[in-house]
């Protein structure tokens, strides 16, 4: 399966929710993130969210924001030849 989905929670990003994002991708090279309500402040707190999801997870990883729902992609590794 090449797609998860997981909720953004009023906790916000903790520990927990970066350790569940690494192992869904484990199994699926993309993950979407539903921001619900009670998580955001404002309409562009959903950028900030995904901002800081990549600066927790690393360099392997691509986020577009459409509307409330955060793509997280995770990037081809290069070859080792």
């Amino acid at each position: 399966m090449p797609l998860s989905k997981i909720q953004l929670g009023k906790s916000g990003i903790t520990e927990n929710f970066i350790a569940t994002l690494k192992t869904h991708f484990k199994k699926h090279s993309n993950v979407k993130v539903s921001v619900l309500k009670s998580a955001r402040e404002a309409k562009d707190s959903t950028k900030k969210y995904s901002e800081e999801i990549l600066e927790k997870l690393g360099t392997n990883y691509s986020a577009r924001v459409v509307g409330f729902i955060i793509n997280l992609k995770r990037l081809r590794r290069g070859k080792v030849e």
